[in-house]
This record gives structure tokens, sequence and C-alpha cells, in this order.
């Protein structure tokens, strides 16, 4: 059964910083991309970052370019979302998904989904 399990979530004021953390089981990870999505209330769930299966090729929004940063641990089975000068806009639930193709903004490339963490930003 593959599980994708996120953690790191929290709130912070606008300016300060998270890291996320999405660790999986249940797969051969680094056989996977990896995506981070986020979804606020009222919208669409968006696409924020990707790394391809040995982190080689990243992909971002442009909404967080320059502020977060996507990485992958294949020994450990996690992808991280690094989030730096957040801002009152980042706030939603963030949640991570495995694809077998590095297709980063499509929704349906990815298979398996985790059950997300919040993040809330303060202004």
């Amino acid at each position: 059964q593959v599980q994708l399990v996120e953690s790191g979530g929290g709130l912070v004021q606008a300016g300060g910083s998270l890291r996320l953390s999405c660790a999986a089981s249940g797969l051969t990870f680094s056989s996977y991309a990896m995506g981070w999505f986020r979804q606020a209330p009222g919208k669409e769930r968006e696409f924020v970052a990707a790394i391809n299966w040995n982190g080689g090729n990243t992909y971002y929004a442009d909404s967080v370019k320059g502020r977060f940063t996507i990485s992958r641990d294949n020994a450990k089975n996690t992808v991280y979302l690094q989030m730096n000068n957040l801002k009152p806009e980042d706030t939603a639930v963030y949640y991570c998904a495995a694809g077998w193709r590095f297709i980063p903004t499509i929704l349906n490339e990815y298979r398996y989904w985790g059950q997300g963490t919040q993040v809330t930003v303060s202004s």
C-alpha cells in the first residue's frame, strides 16, 4: 500500500520560513517524479514545484520561484519543500504527489497523493 505522509506545516509570520517533508512508503521511491501542489479555500489545487527521479531536474511555479526549493533524498524516501520569504498568499493545504513521468504541472500525471499539511502565513 502506497503512502505519502506530509509534515512540517504550521503557522508562520510573513517573511518566515517552513520546511515541508513528504515521507513515502510502499513504492520504489527513486523511480518516481515527485511534486508539491497546494490548495487554498475556494480555489483549485495548483502546482507548486516538482523534481525528477534523481533530483537532476526541478521545475517551479512562477509564484514561488526564487523563494521555494524542492529536493529529495532517495535513501530516506523523502521529498522536501523549503519555503522562504513566505507570503500570506502562500496560505493553503500543501500536498505531495508521486508520478511515473516528469510532467511537472499536470495533476493527472501524478498517481499517488498525500493527505496534505496546512500552511498558514499571517500578515
